[in-house]
């Protein structure tokens, strides 16, 4: 299937929301869900804690190039984390509105 979720994450909420807001209106994405999180890593060394802001982003897998150019273009992490989840099945409304939403 050519569905996927694709996350990132920021730490600050106006990011979030013109990443949001660009993959939107460009038909990069169906649906989009943000949730507040606590994260820790490691980073340069450290292992650091934050409150973050996680995006959750319906799409395809066929247009994983130009969301992650998006997500870099308009990121403020030095190294953010864009990974894909692919999507093996799904109830066959859902997946037919996302390839109505979407390129």
């Amino acid at each position: 299937m050519d569905y996927c979720v694709i996350q990132t994450t920021t730490d600050d909420k106006n990011v979030a929301l013109t990443i949001s807001k660009i993959l939107l209106q460009n038909n990069l994405a169906a649906c989009i869900q943000s949730y507040e999180i606590e994260s820790s890593y490691r980073w340069q060394g450290k292992i650091e804690n934050s409150k973050e802001i996680l995006l959750n982003i319906k799409t395809k897998m066929s247009l994983y190039k130009e969301i992650e150019k998006v997500i870099k273009e308009n990121h403020n992490y030095e190294v953010p984390e864009i990974i894909v989840l692919p999507i093996s099945d799904g109830f066959r409304g859902y997946l037919d509105w996302i390839d109505k939403e979407v390129k």
